[in-house]
């Protein structure tokens, strides 16, 4: 595929379902991981316009930076800390309508006002989280949720 998107504005639910294909034909075939978690970082940032998106990776005991877009990250987290340690924690998706409310948030922004983290679970183990920040408040709902769940899911994790 011809690395350009094609953006659909308007219902959330049609952006989603524009973009997930476009996502599977940039990753499909590719091999390399951080090539395919920056691709589907890069498409939903131009898709949806969030403040921040990307993912983080277990190594040892904590989440470790991954492929972003945004400002400038934490580049660490201890799991069950902020919202992201939460999740991988808890091995499930968290949506978070006001950060500055979710005990423990760790601000790597002042910027950041809601959240919604999935968690990246294979063979039942959390190995990673896809972190999405919005600079509005109660940005993110289940409609995110179900099709983040959805692209995470089809992501291969091979190494």
């Amino acid at each position: 595929m011809a690395e350009d998107l094609s953006i659909v504005k308007g219902d959330k639910t049609a952006e989603y379902q524009s973009i997930i294909p476009q996502i599977n034909a940039l990753t499909t075939g590719e091999p390399d991981l951080v090539a395919n978690l920056a691709n589907t970082v890069a498409a939903l940032k131009e898709q949806f316009g969030w403040f921040w998106v990307g993912f983080y990776l277990v190594k040892s005991d904590e989440l470790v930076l991954g492929p972003f877009q945004g400002p400038v990250a934490c580049t660490r987290i201890k799991k069950g800390r902020g919202v992201c340690g939460t999740s991988w924690a808890e091995a499930k998706t968290l949506i978070v309508p006001d950060v500055e409310a979710f005990p423990g948030h760790i601000a790597c922004s002042s910027l950041s006002k809601s959240e919604i983290v999935v968690p990246v679970i294979r063979n039942g183990q959390v190995i990673g989280v896809l972190d999405v920040d919005s600079d509005r408040l109660d940005h993110f709902d289940e409609t995110d949720q179900l099709f983040l769940e959805e692209i995470v899911a089809s992501l291969d994790f091979q190494v």
